[in-house]
């Protein structure tokens, strides 16, 4: 069976706000190399639009450090699915699909392939709720935000989930890297 696996950004207090965060090679490194075991992204249409226009602009400009391109084309060359009930057409290796999450996760998962990671606050709420994600990878960078959606802050847990630290990682910047398994 496929692991469903996802890697964010937050802040000290919880925030995952982007555009709060420095970005840096390191980190790019570091999100460029978890993505080595994924064969497949699950978007949300909100994080779809403003992923992979942008990454696909610094692919094919190579407009970003080595680090930055690389995770660049790994996002071009990684197959898509967008969840949306809006959208009505994607490009290249994406398809969009507008209902039955679940279901879809759980057919997904029952098919050959790597890793499967899902991109979108809401979706992976969505998906923690269900009890359908095997694998956290979190980055807590060394601010305070104060503001931004949180994790499960629309979704609320069932139950309460428990999960196992099975990695560390600090980086030059101050951010400390954490990945878990469920427990």
């Amino acid at each position: 069976m496929r692991t469903v696996t996802f890697g964010m950004n937050i802040s000290i207090d919880g925030c995952y706000e982007h555009t709060k965060f420095n970005g840096d090679e390191e980190l790019h490194q570091y999100f460029a190399d978890l993505a080595h075991d994924v064969d497949l992204v699950v978007y949300g249409r909100k994080m779809y639009e403003l992923i992979v226009p942008y990454w696909t602009g610094v692919a094919k400009n190579q407009s970003g450090t080595a680090g930055g391109n690389k995770f660049a084309q790994t996002v071009v060359d990684i197959d898509k699915i967008v969840f949306s009930r809006t959208l009505q057409s994607v490009e290249g290796n994406t398809r969009i699909v507008h209902d039955n999450l679940e279901a879809e996760i759980l057919k997904l998962k029952q098919q050959p392939g790597k890793k499967i990671s899902i991109a979108g606050v809401s979706l992976r709420s969505q998906l923690m709720a269900l009890g359908l994600i095997d694998e956290i990878h979190i980055v807590i960078h060394p601010v305070i935000i104060g503001e931004g959606k949180k994790l499960m802050e629309d979704f609320p847990l069932p139950e309460k989930l428990s999960w196992k630290l099975v990695d560390t990682k600090v980086f030059k910047s101050g951010c400390v890297g954490l990945h878990y398994l469920r427990g």
